[in-house]
């Protein structure tokens, strides 16, 4: 698991519940010098830290380890979904290529299909 990755989830989502790193920290039970290592990456949570943390902040465990937890895919899905939802066709036609590519460069497939077609 990343650490600064998980640590940066961490700090998002207590800066959305507009709590300070001593409020968070108070709440959690642990130092305000030991939350800002986590959220900063240089220390890893212990389990019983890192479930203090996810009650806090009202979110399931697999949603702050989407990256680790193949349970979180569709969770990861949703997240792409909304970025896309209010771009134009030309955007998502170009957002498809790249994804395309991206898959061919991983192997994952072998010719690209795009599901856009371009409208000029």
């Amino acid at each position: 698991m990343d650490r600064v990755t998980l640590g940066g989830r961490i700090r998002e989502e207590r800066k959305k519940r507009k709590q300070t790193l001593a409020e968070f920290a108070e709440t959690a039970g642990i130092g305000t010098v030991y939350l800002g290592e986590i959220e900063r990456g240089d220390k890893m949570p212990s389990i019983n830290t890192f479930i203090k943390i996810a009650n806090i902040l009202d979110m399931s465990a697999d949603i702050l380890l989407r990256d680790e937890i193949v349970a979180a895919k569709p969770y990861v899905l949703n997240e792409i979904t909304e970025k896309l939802q209010d771009l134009t066709p030309p955007q998502l036609k170009m957002v498809g290529d790249v994804v395309n590519a991206m898959l061919a460069n991983f192997g994952a497939i072998a010719q690209p299909d795009n599901d856009f077609d371009d409208e000029e």
